[in-house]
């Protein structure tokens, strides 16, 4: 994880924040504590944006954005291919993969989303 913060910083990003935690098992990291544990961060941090992966890769649930934004009251969107922020920085138009094609979603922020793997293509 070191390393990928440390691309994202050097592309631009403000800050990086590396999670850890004492939990090891795959009981221990289940989605809903994840949730939980990010929550903390999110409310001190306040920021207007929780960007979050799709899914883990051993867990494969896909399961702790949506838990996160219930947990916050924020709305959400997942699996998002393409978003554009309005003018004001007060909303996000989002598409998202659905399988009947593409599906636009329209949300205020703050708000958490998490990211298909075509949202980006890292420089």
């Amino acid at each position: 994880a070191t390393e990928q913060l440390r691309q994202a910083l050097a592309m631009g990003c403000d800050r990086a924040i590396h999670l850890q935690t004492h939990l090891r098992t795959d009981q221990e990291l289940q989605p809903l504590t994840v949730a939980k544990l990010i929550k903390k961060i999110v409310e001190k941090e306040d920021p207007l944006l929780v960007l979050m992966g799709k899914q883990s890769i051993d867990g494969d649930m896909g399961q702790t954005c949506q838990l996160l934004a219930a947990m916050l009251g924020w709305p959400q969107a997942t699996c998002a291919s393409n978003v554009v922020v309005s003018d004001d920085n007060t909303e996000l138009t989002v598409d998202r993969e659905v399988d009947t094609g593409i599906q636009k979603v329209h949300l205020p922020l703050p708000a958490v989303m998490s990211a298909d793997l075509r949202l980006n293509t890292p420089r």
